[in-house]
């Protein structure tokens, strides 16, 4: 949700955004719909039109995040993006109002998997063991074998990028000063400004960081499920945000500082 001050001042219209994703895994991205193995999501303002937008773009690849330019930009545009790493294990990166014990893979451990706690040293582990080990079975230190799951060792790296196009006369030098404290790949297209950027941008890095440590902290309730248990359960949870946002009050993430 958008700050309080943003809300103050910002013209009808100017905080309601339409949302459009695609997803063919491994790779996702919001607002342009033919990929095949990208996941992508976009934002699109009502009252700014085509001069505002968000995109990000998503490559999952089996890796520790060492691959270069995974999105294959030019020499030009790669020149303008700057890399943020998310380390799901370090509580120093979630802010004190996000923070849920239940939800910190520093402490959680996992009865199907065995996976977990993951220690500050996690991902050096991990790639020394998959360079050593290369897809032999796991040594305890990382995951205990404590199921029939003892002898897999998945991990995944989500390279985002994001993307702001933004065309706004008069607040160029306070939105660019927000754009720089965008998430993970972010880049910055048109120099510009609009109010409620401050909110999205700012937040992309804590939403990031948040879902994808609830998403290892909830592995008990996905592993093991098929496309179509993950469908069904796409189509339900549609149904129910329908539901939430025609009554009741407005939810959602409010600014960190806010809270």
């Amino acid at each position: 949700m958008a700050p309080w001050f943003v809300k103050m001042i910002a013209p009808e219209g100017s905080l309601v955004f339409h949302e459009k994703a695609w997803n063919a895994y491994p790779y996702c991205r919001t607002s342009t719909p033919n990929f095949s193995d990208l996941s992508v999501f976009s934002l699109q303002n009502e009252y700014m039109k085509d001069d505002f937008m968000i995109k990000i773009e998503t490559w999952h690849k089996p890796d520790m995040g060492t691959l270069e330019n995974v999105h294959q930009l030019d020499e030009q545009t790669l020149k303008d993006v700057e890399v943020v790493p998310i380390d799901i294990a370090n509580k120093d990166e979630v802010a004190p109002g996000d923070y849920k014990p239940e939800e910190d893979p520093a402490l959680f451990h996992s009865a199907k998997t065995g996976r977990g706690p993951l220690s500050p040293e996690w991902k050096v582990m991990t790639q020394q063991k998959e360079a050593v080990l290369s897809g032999r079975q796991c040594s305890a230190l990382f995951f205990p074998p404590q199921n029939e799951l003892k002898s897999e060792c998945p991990h995944m790296c989500a390279y985002k990028l994001v993307t702001v196009k933004f065309r706004w006369w008069g607040l160029q030098t306070k939105v660019e000063n927000i754009i720089h404290k965008v998430g993970p790949g972010r880049r910055h297209q048109q120099p510009a400004a609009f109010f409620t950027l401050f909110c999205l941008s700012q937040q992309e890095k804590r939403i990031f960081t948040n879902f994808h440590r609830q998403l290892f902290c909830w592995i008990d309730k996905w592993v093991g499920l098929t496309m179509e248990d993950i469908r069904r359960m796409e189509d339900e949870t549609q149904r129910e945000l329908e539901e939430l946002r025609s009554k009741g009050p407005v939810r959602g993430t409010s600014a960190a500082h806010e809270q």
